[in-house]
């Protein structure tokens, strides 16, 4: 005789098999870029060779496994141990201090400037117009004011950072905030909410998706502006924008190739835990990508 407790241990086992039948089978993804990444260390490798056997120009185009050597053990010419690896290690941690600070500083005016343009449209027509022109206009032209200003250390480094990497912080915070339920809002209305309640318990939830897709760019962005900052301000303790101007005036053709590549990983490490912390925080309700 069938008791009840197998039949609903039967029910769960069918359960169970149409859900893992309804998923989809995650193909393999890890290859694919290794793949492509073996083909580009080939063609980097038929370059370098063209370079250096028919123009003679290794310089321009050195060995992968010679950028490797100067970021993992550098040596000079003479085969003497080189200072390049502690120059290098030492620019990655002031151009990442400049970053975060300057992507800090971002979020924080991009949400407050964001939020102020939520409130009310007419605050939004007169603000928006000058985040698009902070965009867009040239960074070149602003650094003999912003030096004048602000010197050429650190403080300079940092408001060319916040001025790259704001724009993203500012119009995804806005479209964010602006995408609450329209039935949501008109219920917090009926229930007579203040602006404040609503932008608390309404709009800034709504908004969080955006948020972090808004932040997950402006700190790849952070990184380029912290780079682009110390090769306009070379004053005060040089980061990875000065090394790498450095290396190509002295035609230190692997070590250039290897600040060139920790700056670009750096970017991208940056990216990815952003985006981590975007799923993390919001990945439960939201398909965050």
């Amino acid at each position: 005789m069938v008791t009840l407790q197998e039949v609903s241990e039967a029910r769960a086992v069918r359960t169970a098999a149409r859900r893992t039948a309804g998923r989809p089978r995650r193909a393999v993804t890890w290859w694919p870029p290794l793949v492509v990444l073996a083909v580009l260390v080939g063609i980097w490798y038929a370059a370098a060779a063209y370079y250096d056997h028919v123009r003679g120009l290794a310089f321009l185009v050195p060995y992968p496994h010679l950028v490797l050597k100067a970021i993992v053990a550098p040596t000079m010419p003479d085969g003497s141990p080189s200072t390049f690896g502690t120059d290098l290690w030492s620019a990655l941690g002031r151009t990442t201090v400049v970053s975060l600070v300057g992507l800090a500083f971002a979020i924080v005016i991009g949400v407050a400037w964001a939020m102020a343009m939520a409130q009310a449209k007419w605050l939004e027509r007169s603000l928006y117009p000058y985040a698009v022109v902070l965009q867009c206009v040239p960074i070149l032209a602003l650094v003999p004011l912003i030096g004048a200003l602000f010197g050429y250390e650190f403080a300079s480094r940092v408001i060319v950072t916040v001025m790259i990497a704001l724009f993203p912080m500012v119009s995804n915070t806005l479209f964010g905030l602006q995408s609450a339920d329209r039935a949501q809002r008109e219920l917090f209305r009926l229930q007579r909410a203040s602006r404040f309640a609503r932008l608390v318990k309404l709009q800034f939830p709504a908004a969080l998706p955006s948020i972090f897709v808004g932040l997950r760019t402006s700190a790849g962005l952070s990184v380029i502006g912290a780079i682009v900052g110390d090769q306009f301000f070379q004053r005060g303790n040089p980061g990875l924008g000065v090394l790498i101007q450095v290396t190509a005036s002295r035609l230190m053709g692997a070590e250039l190739y290897a600040t060139i590549i920790i700056a670009s990983l750096y970017g991208v490490a940056v990216f990815l835990v952003f985006g981590l912390v975007g799923r993390l925080a919001v990945g439960r309700w939201h398909d965050f990508s």
